[in-house]
């Protein structure tokens, strides 16, 4: 696996933490949390349910502001939920284009930018209909596709596969692998699946329950030729790393 060490920093966490006020006083729930994401890197960000895997999306996002520590980052933001939200009333051209509409940036070289996508990954003959008359796993193909119209250089992706079917969800993740990749788009992706974030990552955070903070970062290197999402869940790493990461949870319960 190439190493990323010499390219740049698109995001850097230092000391954030984050309390909500509620009725019944201060809930701490992320304490201490400091990483760095590189340019190109695809991270996930795995812990228990309610540790704040979201949260910390939201604080990077300018959603929520940390309670203390800084969020450095370095250009645009791109964010996907865990619903496509496409617009019914749209056709996927104009969907995708939404962004951009907004921005006032819809110049030649971004439109052919996105024709190339909808083309590399056979989508291109569906731009003129509109979103209920696809797939599942075609609308988050979209969905990401529209998020990547305003080129960010960094991704955030709150569990994009999980109102899909496992057969389908295995196909879109190894196809949205490739797009990240391709553009060479820096990701954070916050998953409940060990596997998934294994088969999709360059690095792992594994959080503790709440108040949450960093239990470990696993850098994942996997043996193969080219890999992808499925190749890499048939490797010899695979269950090492599922093995210890899976030791990590449960030592947190």
């Amino acid at each position: 696996m190439t190493k990323k060490g010499d390219n740049m920093d698109v995001l850097m966490l230092e000391d954030v933490n984050k309390s909500f006020e509620t009725e019944l006083g201060s809930l701490e729930v992320l304490k201490n949390i400091n990483f760095t994401i590189k340019e190109g890197e695809i991270v996930s960000i795995i812990g228990p349910s309610g540790s704040g895997k979201s949260t910390i999306l939201n604080i990077i996002s300018g959603l929520l502001s940390p309670t203390s520590g800084k969020v450095i980052t370095n250009g645009e933001i791109g964010y996907m939920f865990q619903k496509d939200h496409l617009l019914e009333w749209r056709t996927i051209w104009k969907n995708i284009n939404l962004g951009l509409e907004i921005k006032k940036e819809e110049t030649l070289e971004k439109q052919v930018f996105l024709e190339n996508l909808l083309t590399k990954y056979g989508l291109i003959d569906f731009k003129n209909n509109y979103p209920y008359e696809l797939s599942g796993g075609m609308r988050q193909r979209i969905a990401l596709i529209r998020t990547l119209a305003i080129q960010p250089s960094l991704l955030l992706l709150d569990e994009p596969f999980s109102a899909l079917d496992y057969q389908t969800r295995l196909m879109v993740s190894d196809d949205v692998y490739q797009i990240i990749k391709d553009t060479n788009t820096s990701a954070i992706l916050v998953t409940h699946d060990i596997s998934e974030a294994i088969a999709m990552s360059d690095k792992i955070i594994v959080l503790s329950k709440r108040p949450a903070s960093i239990i470990s970062i696993h850098e994942i290197s996997i043996e193969c030729e080219e890999r992808t999402p499925l190749k890499t869940r048939t490797s010899k790493e695979f269950r090492e790393y599922f093995d210890m990461i899976w030791n990590e949870l449960n030592e947190e319960k």
